[in-house]
C-alpha cells in the first residue's frame, strides 16, 4: 500500500480549481462506480489511487487497459479528495484535446447550451445526452465548466461517451445555418412540440436557468419550440432546464 505524499494530494487537490485543470490538461471523478464506467467505455484514465475494497473492485476492470492503479489508504483518499463526503477511489483523467468541428453536426441531434451555471444541471444533461445517443453538446464558452467535480460526479460515467466543446455559439450556430442545419430554441411562446414536425438532424439549443436564451442567440434559432403545460389553471412557471432537456430530446428521438 502506498501513502500519498504531500506533494501529491496538493497536486489532487489543485485540480478542483479551473485554471489549475486548464495547465495541467487534467481533471478528477471520484468513487469506484464511476471509474470503473470509465474504464468500460475506454475513456483514457492516466492513474487510480484507491483503498483496499475499490483497489479489488477495480483491478479486474483495469486488467490489458493500461492503466496505473495504486492501493492506497482511506485516509490518504480522504485528504486529497474534492468531495464533502470523501469517496473510496480517485482518478487522474486526461482532458481531451479534440477540437469542434461544424462536420459533427451533420445528420445528426447536437445540444446546445447557452450559459447554463448548474453543475448538476449540465452533468444531468450530459446524461441525458448519452441517453438518447447524442454524441456532441456545444457550450458556450460562460457555460460552467465540463470539468467541475461536481459536474463529474452527476454524469454518472456518461462523460466517456458524450464530447463537450466550448465555442463561440453565436459562430457556430451560424455556420450550422450556412451548412442547412436546422437551430431548434426552447421558448414559452414557441410551437407545440408534440404537433410540429420535426427532422432528423438538427441543433437543439437551451438556455440559461434564469434568463432563458441570450437574445443574440435567440435571433439565430430557426424554429421556436415549447412543452406546453397540460394544467389548464395556473401552474409552475417553467421546467427546470435538464427535465425540459430531456423531454425535447425524447420528442426528436421518438419521430
Amino acid at each position: 500500500m502506498e501513502e500519498l505524499s504531500k506533494n501529491k494530494i496538493k497536486y489532487i487537490k489543485s485540480l478542483s480549481q479551473k485554471k489549475y485543470r486548464k495547465v495541467e490538461k487534467h481533471y478528477v471523478a471520484e468513487g469506484a462506480k464511476i471509474i470503473e464506467d470509465l474504464i468500460q467505455a475506454d475513456h483514457k484514465i492516466g492513474v487510480i489511487y484507491a483503498t483496499p475494497e475499490a483497489y479489488h473492485k477495480l483491478i479486474s476492470a483495469s486488467q490489458n487497459k493500461n492503466i496505473t492503479l495504486i492501493e492506497t489508504s482511506q485516509k490518504s483518499i480522504d485528504k486529497a479528495s474534492h468531495l464533502t463526503t470523501p469517496s473510496n477511489a480517485i482518478a487522474l483523467m486526461p482532458i481531451s484535446s479534440k477540437k469542434f468541428h461544424v462536420d459533427i453536426l451533420r445528420d445528426k441531434f447536437t445540444i446546445a447550451l447557452d450559459n447554463i451555471q448548474d453543475p448538476g444541471n449540465l452533468g444531468t444533461i450530459i446524461r441525458i445526452a448519452d441517453w438518447f445517443g447524442i454524441d456532441n453538446i456545444i457550450c458556450s464558452k460562460d457555460t460552467v465548466d465540463v470539468f467541475n467535480n461536481k459536474v463529474i460526479q452527476s454524469t454518472m460515467g456518461a462523460i466517456a461517451r458524450v464530447e463537450v466543446y466550448y465555442e463561440d455559439l453565436h459562430k457556430v450556430i451560424e455556420e450550422a445555418k450556412h451548412d442547412h442545419i436546422d437551430v431548434f430554441g426552447t421558448f414559452l411562446n414557441g410551437k407545440n412540440i408534440y404537433t410540429i414536425d420535426l427532422p432528423k438532424q438538427g441543433i437543439i439549443v437551451m438556455g440559461n436557468e434564469g434568463k432563458g436564451i441570450s437574445e443574440s442567440i435567440e435571433n439565430l434559432i430557426t424554429e421556436k419550440i415549447t412543452i406546453p403545460s397540460f394544467r389548464q389553471e395556473k401552474c409552475s412557471e417553467s421546467l427546470n432546464v435538464a427535465m425540459a432537456t430531456s423531454i425535447i430530446c425524447s420528442e426528436f428521438k421518438r419521430r
